[in-house]
């Protein structure tokens, strides 16, 4: 078998693996690589080198400057000033697009939603919706703003550098920026004024039923204390305690058996220390216990009785620590004093053994423990509270020095006067200098399952280079093309990189697609930057499908998302993009021009 044959195989099983979603693609890129080095087509010298490559360099730093950002409350600052702006759905979807977008441009996106989605849930709540009404939207709006900049999307930064290794040089900062800011300017207006009203529109979806908290569904032991006024009594003493807190007795355990079914439970006697399985909201949950002199049951047979004990419903990012792994392997009664009391799963709550179920990207969580300890437990897991709850004070003081450090090295690194990691890397040292953000946290800012999967599929994408793989599949692409015009060909490139980015990640993407796309463009012997820019857009518009970027993952627990409701917004979407983007590629990048 040759060397591209290979190739091909193991980019092949690796998209499968990726697909798959069962192995974390950051697993999944590192074995493909360890495997294209033993087979030989990774030379061994080479096997490493995606870990040093300038783009891996300065993904980690922009997600450093990032938290910086947010520590000093710069980010505060501007969506606490945007409730002044908005009045209803429709303008909430436009104010709060229009500022994921911009924030998006000059921080990382997934930095940019982390940091807007709290304070999106919170407006809803103020306005009485659901969060289902908005979401997604702020999720597709930062995505779109991060085609403006290099830094904007990792994908950006990958294609740039990877045009330093085949023309010499790299796209600058704002290279991006005339058919990006066009692309997210024609999306944002669109998902506005037009596209909201294709995002999963449930009859109830635009206001809660009566109270904000009743977003999500959980399921959750508590055990009948010796105090209780119901032992002795029938279980079905308890139905107007459940009608009013809108409660389901779901099961009764009882000397470590479960027993289930409402009809075969009722005439049950409640004896001391049964444990009753209850769904319900939070608050009805809450209000049942107080009414019936329960409390939650712990992972232990003993209860950590919490001097002061709250509730509070995070949600689980791709990069989450908590990925795969269920509390009781994450330890978090016994080292962090807190209980996992319900999953909320794109909008269905998890019912059996939730302490024993493994987490998975969007899941809502519900924890509950002693309150001085939920913060710190809530970083350590690297999840996001949906709740507006500053677990840290911004740093306000020193948010214009965080600004003016960091526009200062874009704009440097913009006219050539400093190389744009190096210009990043002085602002993250400044940023420590100044305690913008403690040296604790600098290495917690980057995610490092992307800093993996990127570190080790370069060096994939360089060997389907070297093989003749890229050049195999222009040929290809060209012949099914044959006799079409190159704007015609540039269009089906950019479909082919959009269908791509709905089922891999947008850097895994690139890497695939940029070789093929200047492959392309050198046998048409046309401006291989028009392709590059064209695979550059495609990689970013992930919009059909919740896998497709981590931000679509990010939402898609609190909105209650499933899977087919993202095409419904996101085709129509990547078809106004399409139609925007071929003629802005052609004008601003002419194919007949020489590359720069």
């Amino acid at each position: 078998m040759s060397d591209q044959s290979i190739v091909f195989l193991l980019i092949s099983v690796t998209f499968i693996f990726f697909i798959w979603g069962r192995v974390r693609y950051d697993l999944v890129a590192f074995s493909a690589l360890i495997i294209g080095a033993l087979v030989g087509v990774i030379p061994t010298n080479d096997v490493f080198s995606g870990f040093g490559h300038p783009a891996v360099i300065i993904i980690a730093l922009v997600l450093i400057i990032s938290r910086g950002l947010v520590r000093s409350g710069t980010v505060e600052l501007i969506s606490t000033k945007l409730g002044r702006l908005i009045s209803g759905v429709k303008t909430h979807i436009a104010v709060m697009g229009t500022v994921s977008a911009a924030l998006s441009s000059i921080v990382n996106n997934v930095a940019a939603l982390a940091i807007l989605m709290p304070a999106d849930t919170e407006l809803n709540k103020k306005a009485n919706r659901k969060p289902s009404a908005t979401l997604m939207a702020l999720a597709f709006t930062s995505i779109l703003g991060g085609m403006v900049t290099m830094i904007g999307t990792a994908s950006n930064v990958v294609i740039a550098t990877y045009r330093e290794s085949v023309l010499d040089t790299p796209y600058s900062m704002f290279d991006f920026a005339p058919v990006g800011l066009i692309v997210a300017l024609s999306g944002v207006i669109f998902i506005a004024l037009f596209g909201w009203r294709l995002m999963p529109q449930p009859k109830d979806a635009n206001k809660l039923d009566s109270k904000p908290e009743d977003i999500r569904q959980y399921v959750s032991n508590v055990v009948i204390d010796k105090d209780s006024n119901f032992i002795g009594q029938y279980l079905s003493h308890l139905d107007n305690i459940c009608e009013e807190a809108d409660i389901a007795i779901l099961g009764l355990i009882r000397n470590n058996e479960r027993l289930e079914g409402e009809g075969f439970i009722r005439n049950f006697i409640i004896n001391v220390d049964d444990l009753l399985v209850l769904e319900g909201s939070v608050q009805g949950i809450d209000e049942f216990m107080k009414k019936t002199k329960t409390h939650y049951i712990s992972e232990t047979k003993s209860d950590f009785e919490f001097k002061h004990t709250s509730l509070i419903e995070v949600v689980a990012p791709p990069f989450s620590r908590s990925i795969g792994r269920t509390a009781t392997q994450l330890s978090l009664l016994k080292l962090r004093q807190i209980s996992l009391l319900g999953i909320s799963r794109a909008g269905r709550s998890i019912i059996h053994q939730v302490r024993n179920t493994k987490i998975q990207p969007g899941d809502v969580l519900l924890l509950h423990g002693n309150s001085a300890e939920l913060g710190s437990a809530i970083k350590w897991m690297e999840c996001l509270a949906l709740e507006k709850k500053d677990l840290k004070i911004p740093q306000r003081k020193k948010s214009l020095m965080a600004v003016v450090s960091f526009l200062i090295a874009i704009i440097a690194s913009s006219l050539g006067y400093i190389n744009l990691p190096i210009a990043l890397s002085l602002v993250v040292v400044f940023y420590i200098a100044a305690n913008v953000i403690p040296t604790i946290e600098i290495y917690r800012s980057i995610s490092w399952p992307v800093i993996v999967l990127l570190g080790a599929m370069i060096p994939i994408g360089q060997a389907l280079q070297s093989s003749g793989g890229a050049e195999t599949l222009s040929s290809g692409l060209l012949y099914i093309a044959s006799g079409a015009s190159p704007a015609v060909i540039l269009t089906i490139m950019l479909l082919i990189t959009m269908l791509l980015s709905a089922v891999l990640n947008n850097v895994a993407t690139v890497l695939v697609a940029a070789p093929i796309g200047f492959e392309v463009a050198k046998t048409l012997s046309v401006n291989p930057d028009t392709f590059l820019m064209a695979v550059a857009i495609g990689a970013s518009c992930a919009f059909l499908t919740p896998i497709g970027h981590q931000n679509n993952t990010l939402v898609m627990g609190p909105g209650g998302y499933r899977f087919n409701d993202y095409w419904k917004l996101g085709l129509p979407l990547e078809i106004i993009i399409t139609i925007v983007a071929i003629p802005a590629l052609l004008y601003y990048w002419p194919l007949d021009a020489v590359a720069l």
